[in-house]
């Protein structure tokens, strides 16, 4: 048995973006914020912010890019990587293809109580 599923709870960095892949795929890409904060061993705190890069498709796109700045969201979905060049050197990227997206905001459950899902479209 495999699985590959990743699940995040954070804030987005920015607008999400829609964007056009080479084949002609429309697709929104969003960034979520991540944060682990502890006690190191002097007593102080610290904290460790990771950010994610997103990528969501079809139907779940159209909803993903109605994204601000600053949304509380839990998102789901696979990690996939990717390998690309630039400048003559090659990078390696990992990604979530999102499969589902709740907002988490109190004021944006309100107005849309639901979660979206990649099934439900």
């Amino acid at each position: 048995m495999y699985l590959n599923r990743l699940t995040l709870i954070g804030f987005t960095g920015g607008d999400a973006e829609t964007k056009t892949g080479s084949n002609g795929t429309a697709f929104t890409v969003f960034s979520v914020a991540t944060k682990r904060s502890w006690k190191n061993p002097e007593g102080a705190w610290e904290s460790r912010t990771e950010w994610h890069r997103c990528l969501a498709f079809g139907k779940l796109a159209e909803f993903a890019a109605s994204l601000k700045k600053g949304a509380h969201l839990q998102v789901e979905g696979e990690l996939r990587s990717r390998e690309y060049e630039k400048d003559g050197a090659r990078h390696r990227i990992s990604e979530c293809r999102v499969e589902s997206i709740l907002k988490l905001d109190r004021a944006a459950r309100r107005e849309d109580p639901e979660s979206v899902d990649e099934s439900d479209l």
